[in-house]
């Protein structure tokens, strides 16, 4: 397929290197897999390096592509699976996606007719999302047929949520006979406790589309609450708030900490709405005093020994044109002891270590390294002040 193509990338190196010399590949890293060093030569557009490729033969354009294309590629990944938590999104995965894309786009590069008038990243839109669900299904605990079947599956999910008669909406959308309709609808319910569907759902037209699929009302301990957290431990936890607290989780959240009843999201009330049930509070009062109930959540989570978590609060940042070129953050592991201190260059993506918080170990500094990762995976204008970031407990 691509014998007569060279791929020489002499003279040129990725940009950024491994953080902290650990092994495993952090989110940032797989983020920007494709950077190089030096810039390479400006055209006027992206789809100027794609025709050079195919008119030279020589794959070093289709790399100065993905320079370029890489951003595009990490927001249509990050759209995706914008639900996921963030341990759940970690670097390997979000790298084996990127390359599973690579791949498509170089089988896609030898398809493509420029005579047609379509440019290049137009062309591969549709096939971008098929290679995203693709992997999203080799992931699934259980098995489809095809990709086709896996997307209808997800559209009846979506619809069985969303549309007060999924069955006519569902043939409909497909032409198809209502007992087809019936029968993907008792497969999502089938399939409802046994995966998550990654929690977002994209319509087969547009990815802007995306609604969770797994608010039913069965609440499965094991795949709802990180993968295997005992339910005697949220319950502990939820039973130290006070009451103010628990509503507010309960009604933010669309949970029945009682009976196990998770709602739908799109029915869960606005930070409006819950002002107005305690009365005298803003919307934004509400959402303050919601925030801070999941912070005392989560501390009693790790202090059962349930999560791990990492407080972070900015005490210094630099702008350069509006953006934040560096900042400086303490960071407190496991919400006790004394704090550590970070220093980032957000311009070249890169973090120091000043001094490790207490309980962050010297060989493998966890807290700091899931810290750096993910500040540097924020988006520079949504990078917080202060925060309690939740974690996975790891062995």
């Amino acid at each position: 397929m691509l014998t007569d193509y060279s791929w020489d990338m002499t003279g040129y190196a990725p940009k950024y290197k491994p953080l902290l010399g650990e092994e495993r590949i952090t989110l940032v890293e797989a983020e920007r897999i494709f950077q190089l060093q030096p810039e390479p030569p400006e055209m006027e557009n992206l789809n100027a390096y794609v025709l050079l490729a195919i008119l030279k033969k020589e794959l070093k354009y289709f790399s100065f592509f993905l320079h370029h294309y890489e951003v595009f590629l990490n927001k249509r990944i990050r759209s995706a699976l914008q639900s996921d938590s963030f341990d759940s999104l970690s670097g390997e995965r979000f790298l084996d996606i990127k390359l599973s894309c690579q791949t498509m786009l170089l089988e896609k590069l030898v398809d493509y007719d420029p005579e047609k008038g379509a440019e290049f990243t137009t062309y591969i839109y549709p096939f971008v999302k098929d290679e995203i669900q693709k992997f999203q299904m080799g992931e699934e605990s259980w098995s489809v047929s095809s990709l086709s079947n896996y997307k209808m599956l997800r559209t009846m999910a979506w619809m069985w949520h969303n549309e007060s008669d999924p069955i006519a909406a569902f043939s409909e959308k497909y032409n198809c006979d209502p007992a087809l309709a019936q029968e993907y609808l008792d497969t999502v319910r089938g399939l409802r406790n046994r995966h998550s569907f990654f929690k977002t759902v994209c319509d087969d037209d547009s990815e802007r589309t995306q609604m969770d699929v797994t608010q039913d009302d069965h609440w499965d301990y094991t795949e709802r609450l990180w993968n295997g957290m005992r339910a005697s431990q949220v319950e502990r936890a939820f039973d130290k708030l006070n009451y103010r607290e628990q509503t507010l989780l309960e009604k933010r959240l669309s949970i029945c900490m009682n009976c196990g009843r998770v709602g739908s999201w799109e029915k869960r009330p606005t930070f409006e709405e819950l002002a107005i049930l305690f009365e005298g509070s803003s919307a934004s009062g509400a959402e303050r005093a919601y925030r801070k109930a999941v912070d005392h959540l989560t501390e009693h989570l790790v202090a059962d020994g349930a999560l791990h978590a990492i407080r972070l609060k900015q005490t210094s940042k630099t702008k350069r044109k509006k953006k934040i070129a560096a900042a400086t953050y303490l960071y407190q592991a496991d919400c006790d002891g004394e704090w550590g201190e970070m220093v980032f260059d957000f311009e070249n993506g890169t973090a120091r270590i000043i001094r490790l918080a207490d309980g962050d170990t010297i060989r493998s500094n966890v807290f700091a390294g899931k810290a750096i990762a993910y500040l540097l995976g924020c988006d520079n204008d949504k990078l917080p002040k202060e925060t309690l970031l939740a974690l996975d407990p790891w062995e």
